[in-house]
């Protein structure tokens, strides 16, 4: 079995090691893979649920996800009360459970076979995805659904916003949530794009390498998924800089950070 962790513990984080204790317990022979996203982004958690969920992967697959910045309710919170569990079956068979917050469904809401809430305490401890949710999610991939509780409707978990930074990768590359399709022009075309106070030129390709060195690419990144008819599957534009790092060229912006197009 494999089991992918999603959350904003921070890489290298102990919680991590703490939560996958927890899982073994109920699958000791899982692989377990961890993935951290900046704190509080629930807009990374969401991309990266559909990334690998909605990818091919081993089909015994579970997704694992917990970033609960609780901003459901600006009043005190009671016995460290957050965001619901939920339990969302894609449209591939893949399983994921974690807290509804923010965008965190908003990527997969429109794959999924069903799409639930599960009836688990929203409190009891500060550290939720170790001490209440294991054993919910152990009873999910045991075929137990007696916790599962209403169906989610598309319409409750908002839309993905159409113009933010979704990650930055290892190289610098910056992924939006602009899809491929959005855009309409002619491969080679300049174009200017800012991100924050930063405004550079770039241009539109069609694919990352077919610009020269030095150039801030605007292009179908590796990003996307299948959508499930017989059309072009999702992908999502990336800014790319042949030769170094659009991170830094843009200063180093944040995740969930406005990208625009302004020619």
């Amino acid at each position: 079995m494999f089991i992918c962790v999603i959350a904003d513990y921070g890489t290298g984080d102990p919680a991590f090691t703490e939560v996958t204790q927890r899982l073994l317990m109920a699958f000791p022979h899982a692989q377990i893979h961890l993935l951290s996203v900046p704190a509080f982004s629930t807009l990374a958690t969401g991309f990266w649920i559909a990334q690998l969920g909605l990818n091919p992967g081993p089909s015994d697959r579970l997704i694992y996800h917990n970033c609960a910045p609780r901003q459901d309710d600006p009043e005190a919170r009671r016995d460290n009360e957050g965001e619901g569990l939920t339990y969302a079956l894609l449209s591939n068979g893949v399983k994921v459970v974690g807290v509804n917050a923010g965008y965190t469904l908003s990527f997969i809401k429109d794959y999924t076979k069903e799409l639930r809430v599960v009836n688990v305490s929203r409190g009891g401890s500060q550290f939720r995805s170790r001490d209440v949710f294991p054993p919910a999610a152990a009873a999910i991939m045991n075929e137990d659904f007696s916790l599962l509780g209403d169906s989610l409707k598309s319409e409750q978990i908002p839309d993905v916003p159409p113009d933010r930074i979704a990650w930055i990768d290892g190289y610098g590359n910056i992924k939006t949530t602009i899809g491929a399709h959005t855009l309409n022009l002619e491969p080679q075309s300049k174009i200017v794009i800012r991100i924050g106070d930063v405004v550079s030129d770039a241009v539109y390709s069609d694919g990352s390498f077919k610009v020269s060195e030095g150039t801030l690419a605007f292009a179908p990144g590796s990003s996307g998924w299948p959508t499930g008819d017989s059309g072009e599957p999702l992908r999502f534009l990336e800014l790319f800089l042949r030769g170094g790092s659009a991170w830094e060229r843009f200063g180093r912006p944040r995740v969930n950070q406005q990208v625009t197009r302004i020619a």
